[in-house]
């Protein structure tokens, strides 16, 4: 008895020791692999019934393991799986719905029954096997559980360090896994090295037999767009709208922007205060260079804008084929242009009209060229020319000859005020004079009124002929000047009846 008890302690304390080991071996497993323990204990079960279906004892049997994380108890059980009867392929492990109703009515197809239990004893299967599906299930565990976490990432920037640079592909290190960057998602202009931090735009995300694919770009413009929502707070609340961008990555991009609010100016909230939002963009995208315009919905308006920095002079559009004229000043040619076309490029991209940039001297040559391809209607317009001409100076020989005479009477008009002006002076000077005279003799005699009339006759009465009084000489210029007058209104009417 003695033995006997001390045997069934020793098989007690080693089946506790293996519960134990089972477990911790469980949770160093899941801290490892970075996994849930739940997951864990999932491959495991799984890996102790694949190995169990090949003892002897399952008799061929479906194997169910139960496995208790927390204690680390193990129950292995034969089952039978109940599915329809035309769809049984195998009879040792499978029965129909009819007979598994005869043990339980409740059974259901997708059930299984329990017939019997096997003795868990590791040593007994076969413990290579357990292994190789543990590994194979922790690997699709760890796959499924990285798929999970990055396929919500597509369309989202993420933030990734270089961890590989081969002759054509980028390996960036995301975390959990390593993305990939090929050659049409990288930049001319960027040069990559191992142990860069960059942000990138997840662009895909699938599913294959090594794992997730998750493909990475720095080209997409919709990286810019991401880049401006977590720099200007506007865009995030809907105040101001990105409504177009185009980029050529590493060298140049333009932005049209919209403000909802009047009172808020889109181009500004981008740029920011001393241009600190939009310089924060440029450092993400190693220097890009980034024009922000107004958003406009007259397409001319637009296009003006999307051509700046260069100064536009004229937009002719042509809504049937969406194709645009842009009249630029000609030392403003190459500006709009841009190097290599860029600018007017960016701006084709942006508006999605066909632009055409012509310096304002080409209209010019333009037409000349026009001219020259219809000499008939040269001829005819030269014949029309001349006989315009011809009547054109007749008329001008005509007036002409009509101011000259017209000036001649205004000449022998002036003429005749300026001796008519000259005489009134001489007029008044001589009044004056007597006035002088006269208010001498008042002081030296004493006259009667009829004295000084008498006197004054006096002296006149040899020139009472040929002198003018002052008063009557007044009125004879007053009518002078309206007769003058007359006379002038009356040409001036002749010349615009001509």
């Amino acid at each position: 008895m003695g033995f006997a008890h001390s045997f069934f302690l020793l098989t007690v304390i080693e089946e506790v020791t293996l519960k134990n080991e089972l477990f911790l071996a469980l949770t160093q497993l899941a801290a490892e692999r970075n996994l849930p323990q739940s997951i864990v204990v999932s491959a495991v079960k799984e890996a102790l019934a694949s190995a169990y279906r090949k003892d002897p004892a399952a008799k061929g049997q479906d194997i169910l393991v139960e496995v208790d994380s927390e204690t680390g108890d193990v129950i292995v059980k034969t089952i039978l799986n109940v599915k329809e009867e035309e769809e049984i392929e195998d009879p040792l492990s499978e029965i129909s719905e009819e007979e598994a109703q005869k043990v339980n009515k409740d059974l259901r197809v997708g059930d299984f029954i329990e017939t019997g239990f096997m003795e868990y004893n590791p040593g007994r299967i076969a413990a290579q096997t357990a292994k190789q599906v543990v590994l194979q299930k922790l690997r699709e565990a760890e796959r499924d559980l990285v798929f999970g976490k990055f396929a919500d990432k597509k369309g989202q920037v993420i933030v990734g360090t270089v961890q590989r640079v081969d002759s054509k592909n980028v390996f960036v290190d995301i975390g959990r896994t390593t993305a990939l960057m090929p050659p049409s998602e990288q930049t001319y202009y960027e040069r990559y090295r191992v142990g860069q931090k960059l942000k990138f735009f997840v662009t895909e995300v699938q599913r294959t037999a090594r794992g997730p694919e998750i493909i990475v770009s720095r080209t997409h413009p919709d990286l810019l767009r991401k880049l401006f929502e977590s720099e200007v707070p506007e865009i995030t609340t809907g105040v101001v709208e990105i409504k177009a961008l185009s980029r050529e990555a590493g060298a140049r991009s333009k932005v049209a922007v919209a403000s909802e609010d009047m009172e808020v100016d889109a181009v500004g909230a981008c740029v920011g205060l001393r241009g600190i939002r939009i310089q924060n963009v440029v450092n993400e995208l190693l220097g890009e260079k980034i024009d922000v315009v107004d958003w406009d919905e007259d397409p001319r308006v637009l296009i003006t804008n999307s051509l700046s920095p260069a100064n536009v002079t004229k937009v002719e559009v042509n809504e049937d084929d969406r194709t645009a004229l842009v009249i630029v000043p000609r030392k403003q040619l190459s500006l709009a242009i841009g190097k290599e076309g860029q600018n007017a490029r960016l701006a084709a991209k942006l508006t999605l009209w066909k632009i055409d940039v012509q310096p304002e001297e080409d209209q010019v040559v333009e037409v000349i060229e026009e001219t020259k391809e219809s000499p008939k209607e040269i001829n005819e317009v030269i014949e029309e020319t001349k006989e315009t001409e011809e009547v054109k100076s007749q008329e001008v020989v005509q007036t002409i000859e009509e101011e000259i005479l017209v000036q001649e009477d205004l000449v022998d008009d002036s003429a005749e005020l300026m001796a008519l002006e000259k005489e009134i002076q001489e007029l008044e000077d001589k009044e004056e004079k007597e006035k002088i005279l006269q208010k001498q003799k008042e002081d030296i005699l004493d006259f009667s009124s009829e004295d000084i009339w008498n006197l004054g006759g006096s002296k006149d009465s040899d020139k009472s002929d040929d002198t003018i009084r002052f008063a009557e000489d007044i009125e004879s210029l007053n009518s002078f000047k309206s007769d003058d007058k007359n006379a002038k209104k009356s040409n001036r009417k002749r010349k615009n009846k001509r």
